[in-house]
């Protein structure tokens, strides 16, 4: 009876044990070092960088055509939130021929942690209250047309 109540026992702690084990995942690109020093800037343009390395994780969207590559590893115990443990950013710009021009590697430092504030967003100035959101604003709205510089408004006249 003791032997299978010890058993029972080293199980249990056993499976205890396992469950503070820490989770690891990695999300995003695979980097590949070798691949990546391939890529010259003035030599590679967005075709040959696409077969070597892939399509981008994201490309920009304003301004200038940049091609991000990010990966990252993460770690968390049970059901904690995942942190960061590494995380490497490859940001390729490209000129308006769409030859490479730049390479900027990142890593952890580039990542904002950020943490809301309960329910509300703090902001600077008065506390109003309901009566004032609904009727704050009768009166100091202009009339129809007026413009602010009190000349009138609608149609130019002379």
């Amino acid at each position: 009876m003791s032997v299978s109540l010890a058993r029972t026992g080293i199980l249990l702690l056993g499976m205890a044990a396992a469950a503070c084990t820490p989770l690891r995942a990695h999300q995003g690109y695979i980097v590949d070092v070798d691949l990546v020093n391939s890529v010259q800037p003035g030599v590679d343009n967005r075709q040959s960088v696409q077969q070597t390395l892939g399509r981008p994780t994201f490309a920009s969207q304003f301004g200038a055509q940049d091609w991000y590559y990010v990966a990252r590893d993460t770690r968390n115990l049970a059901f904690q939130k995942p942190k960061p443990n590494a995380q490497i950013t490859l940001k390729l710009t490209f000129d308006q021929a769409g030859n490479v021009t730049s390479i900027t590697r990142t890593g952890l430092e580039q990542v904002a942690s950020l943490s809301p504030s309960g329910k509300e967003t703090p902001t600077l100035g008065k506390k109003r209250g309901i009566f004032e959101d609904l009727f704050g604003n009768i009166g100091t709205v202009g009339a129809a047309g007026a413009r602010a510089d009190g000349t009138g408004g609608g149609r130019d006249t002379p």
